[in-house]
C-alpha cells in the first residue's frame, strides 16, 4: 500500500476501498460508495465540508460513541434515520437527536390525544343516536299496540252497529210481512164471501136453462134473471184491485254505499305538509294574504297559520324551534288567509300547519314582507312655484314665472323649491323611490317636523338628504357634505327608512347598489322631503323593499370624504 493511499473508514469489507473524500464535519474518510450512502443531497449533509483525502490525518474515525472500544456499525443506530447515526458518530448533534425525538413524541402524543378525543366524541354521538333509535323503536311498539287495540275497538263497534241494524231491519221485514198477509187474507175472505152465493145462483140459473116447458120456464126464470143481474152488478163492485207492491217485489236491501265505505276503511295518518304558494301571496302596508296548497285537502280537518317577524338568518333556527314569539291563527277551513295589523315594510316568517285527527305537519317556512306605507305630496307643504299633479305623486318646477319668491316655505331655501309627504313616520321600516328623470339639481331625504322652514334641507341637524348638484352627488346633514360615487345616468333613487333601527339608506335600485347610510338616533317623527331646482320628480310610494336590500348596516358604502364647493367641513359616513 503506497504511503499516500487513504483507506475508507466506513467500509465493512477487508481490505477497505480507497477513500475519495474526507468529511471534515464528520471527521471520516469515505470511498465513493459509502459517500453516496451516508451523504445524500439534502440537509443537513449539504452543509458538510468535503475535501480530498488527507493522508496521515488523525481523525476520530469509526469509534462508536455509544459502545466503548467498538467500531461503529448499523447496530449503533438509535433511530432509523442515517443522520442520527452519523450525528452519534461524530458527537456533534446529540442534542438535535434528543430534541427531534422529544418533538416527535409530543407531536405524536398530541395527535393521538386529539384523535382519541374525536373518537370518544364520535362514539358518544353514536351512542346518543343509538339511544334515540332504540327509544323510537320502543315508541313504535307502544304506538302499534295502541293502534291495534283501537282497531279492534273500532271494528267491534262497527260489528255491533251492523248486528243491531240487522235485528232492526229483520223485525221490520217480519212486521211488513204480517201486515201484508193480513190485508191479503181479508181480501181473500171478501172474495170467498161473494163467491159462495154467486155459485149457488149460477147452479140455479143453469138448471132453469135446461127447462123445455115454456110456461114453467117463464114462471121460474123471471125471478132468477133478476137475482143474476143484481149479483153480477154487486160482484163487479166487490172485486178488489190487485197491488203488486203487496207481493214484496218492490223492496230491496241495498248496502252498496255502505260496502264501499267499509272497503275504504284504513288507518288515518297525519296530512302531508302543505306548501306556501309565494307567487300567489299578496301584501299591502299592513296586511299579507297567504295562499297554500295541500295534497291531502280532503283528509285535512283544519289549518293553522303561524307567523312572526323575521329579524335575520341567525335567529331563524331558534325561532323555528321555539313558538313563544309566534302569533297563531287556528281553525282555518280554506287554503288562504289574510293577516291584518302588520307593520309596514317588515319581513315575516309564515308556517302553515295541516291538521286532522291523526296529527299535524308544518309547511316549509316562507318569508313574506309587507309593503311600505303609501303617501303623497302634501300641497300645504309645497312651494307655491311648484306644480303638483292631481294624484299628488309628481312635482314640477313652474318655469312660466321668472319672478323668484322671497317668501320662506317649508323645506325650501332661496332659489330651490321643495315639498313634503303627507305622513310623519315614527316607527317601522319604509321604502320609496323617486324618479329623478333628467333633473340635475335636486335633494331628496327626510326631516323632522321641527326642521327650520327657511333653510335648505340637509343644512341643519334636523334633516338628512341625498343631493345632486349638476355632476356632483353628495349626502348632506348638519351643514356637512360627502361625495358619493354614482352613475351620472341614474334615473331612479331608492330611499329606505328603518326608523326602529335608526338608519336612513339610499340606493341605486336599477343597479342594486347601496349608496350611503346615515345612522340616526331618531327622537321625533320624520317626514319625506323633496326639493328640485329644475325639471320634475315623481314619487313611487307603498313599495316593498327590493330583494337585494338585506339590512342597511350590512351594506358597503360608496361615500368618499371630499371638500364640497357648497358647504365647508366634512362628516364621516355612518
Amino acid at each position: 500500500m503506497s504511503s499516500d493511499r487513504v483507506a475508507c473508514q466506513f467500509c465493512e469489507q477487508e481490505p477497505p476501498r480507497d477513500a475519495v473524500k474526507t468529511c471534515i464535519t464528520c471527521e471520516v474518510s469515505y470511498c465513493d460508495r459509502c459517500l453516496r450512502a451516508t451523504h445524500p443531497n439534502k440537509k443537513p449533509f449539504t452543509s458538510h465540508r468535503l475535501v480530498e483525502p488527507v493522508p496521515d490525518a488523525h481523525f476520530r474515525g469509526l469509534t462508536c460513541l455509544e459502545h466503548e472500544n467498538e467500531k461503529v456499525n448499523m447496530y449503533c443506530v438509535a433511530d432509523d434515520q442515517l443522520i442520527c447515526a452519523l450525528c452519534k458518530l461524530v458527537g456533534r448533534h446529540r442534542d438535535h437527536q434528543v430534541a427531534s425525538l422529544s418533538d416527535r413524541f409530543e407531536k405524536l402524543k398530541q395527535t393521538l390525544e386529539t384523535n382519541l378525543t374525536n373518537l370518544v366524541k364520535r362514539n358518544s354521538e353514536l351512542e346518543n343516536q343509538m339511544a334515540k333509535l332504540i327509544q323510537i323503536c320502543q315508541q313504535v311498539e307502544v304506538n302499534t299496540a295502541m293502534h291495534e287495540a283501537k282497531l279492534m275497538e273500532e271494528c267491534d263497534e262497527l260489528m255491533e252497529i251492523i248486528r243491531q241494524r240487522k235485528q232492526v231491519i229483520a223485525v221490520k221485514i217480519k212486521e211488513t210481512k204480517v201486515m201484508k198477509l193480513r190485508k191479503l187474507a181479508q181480501q181473500v175472505a171478501n172474495c170467498r164471501q161473494c163467491l159462495e152465493p154467486s155459485t149457488v145462483l149460477i147452479n140455479q140459473a143453469e138448471h132453469i136453462l135446461k127447462e123445455n116447458d115454456h110456461a114453467r120456464f117463464l114462471q121460474t126464470a123471471r125471478n132468477v134473471a133478476e137475482r143474476v143481474a143484481m149479483a153480477t152488478a154487486s160482484s163487479q163492485v166487490l172485486i178488489p184491485d190487485i197491488n203488486f207492491n203487496d207481493a214484496f217485489e218492490n223492496f230491496a236491501l241495498d248496502f252498496s254505499r255502505e260496502k264501499k265505505l267499509l272497503e275504504g276503511l284504513d288507518y288515518l295518518t297525519a296530512p302531508n305538509p302543505p306548501s306556501v304558494r309565494e307567487e300567489l301571496c299578496t301584501a299591502s302596508h299592513d296586511t299579507i294574504t297567504v295562499h297554500w296548497l295541500s295534497e291531502d285537502e280532503f283528509s285535512v280537518s283544519s289549518y293553522e297559520l303561524q307567523y312572526t317577524i323575521f329579524t335575520g338568518q341567525a335567529n331563524f333556527i331558534s325561532l323555528y324551534n321555539s313558538m313563544d314569539s309566534w302569533m297563531i291563527v287556528p281553525n282555518i277551513k280554506q287554503n288562504h288567509y289574510t293577516v291584518h295589523g302588520l307593520q309596514s315594510g317588515t319581513r315575516y316568517i309564515f308556517l302553515v300547519k295541516a291538521i286532522n285527527q291523526a296529527g299535524s305537519r308544518n309547511s316549509e317556512p316562507a318569508r313574506l314582507k309587507t309593503n311600505s306605507q303609501p303617501f303623497k305630496l302634501d300641497p300645504k307643504l309645497a312651494h307655491k312655484k311648484l306644480k303638483l299633479s292631481n294624484d299628488g305623486l309628481q312635482m314640477e318646477k313652474d318655469e312660466s314665472s321668472l319672478k323668484k319668491s322671497h317668501t320662506p316655505e317649508r323645506f325650501s331655501g332661496t332659489g330651490c323649491y321643495g315639498a313634503a309627504g303627507n305622513i310623519f313616520i315614527d316607527s317601522g321600516c319604509h321604502y320609496w323611490e323617486v324618479m329623478v328623470g333628467s333633473s340635475t339639481w335636486y335633494a331628496i331625504g327626510i326631516a323632522y317636523k321641527s326642521a327650520p322652514k327657511n333653510e335648505w334641507i340637509g343644512k341643519n341637524s334636523s334633516s338628512w338628504v341625498f343631493s345632486r348638484c349638476n355632476s356632483n352627488f353628495v349626502v348632506r346633514h348638519n351643514n356637512k357634505e360627502m361625495l358619493v360615487d354614482v352613475h351620472p345616468q341614474m334615473k331612479r333613487l331608492g330611499v329606505l327608512l328603518d326608523y326602529d333601527n335608526n338608519a336612513l339608506s339610499f340606493y341605486d335600485p336599477a343597479n342594486s347598489l347601496h349608496l350611503h347610510t346615515f345612522s340616526v338616533s331618531f327622537v321625533l317623527p320624520v317626514c319625506p322631503t323633496f326639493t328640485i331646482w329644475n325639471k320634475s320628480l315623481m314619487i313611487l310610494s307603498g313599495l316593498p323593499a327590493p330583494d337585494f336590500i338585506d339590512y342597511p348596516e350590512q351594506q358597503e358604502c360608496n361615500c368618499r370624504p371630499q371638500e364640497s364647493p357648497y358647504v365647508s367641513g366634512m362628516k364621516a359616513c355612518h
